[in-house]
């Protein structure tokens, strides 16, 4: 597996400290999780997935992952442009840390339930 695309502004050499340069948003982790776990891959089902997050952030994360090079962007219309998103083998590297997030929230978080599928 490669390198991600774009440099990384880094604070420090912390291997968790970059992850959470590129991914440490509230957002982003949830539109990996959409694509990765649910099979989403438009804008419009990103927010239809229910935790309301803004048009201008949703189109700021999705530009930002395809520049890191964990998502891949691929036009499945012409006229108007309209695109489809799909994780790049960087972006599928990020399927168990997701699943890892969910198992533990659903163990030590009240009133959290993994949904059917997710496992």
């Amino acid at each position: 597996m490669g390198k991600l695309k774009r440099n990384i502004s880094k604070r420090s050499r912390c291997p968790i400290s970059t992850t959470l340069d590129i991914l440490g948003d509230k957002w982003t982790l949830l539109i990996v999780r959409d694509i990765a776990l649910f099979k989403r891959h438009r804008y419009k089902e990103f927010q239809e997935a229910g935790e309301g997050i803004p048009t201008n952030i949703l189109a700021d994360r999705l530009k930002s992952l395809v520049e890191y090079g964990l998502v891949e962007k691929k036009a499945y219309q012409d006229n108007p442009p309209r695109y489809e998103y799909h994780l790049t083998s960087a972006g599928k590297g990020l399927i168990p840390v997701v699943r890892s997030m969910a198992l533990w929230a659903e163990q030590f978080v009240a009133g959290v339930k993994i949904p059917r599928g997710v496992r």
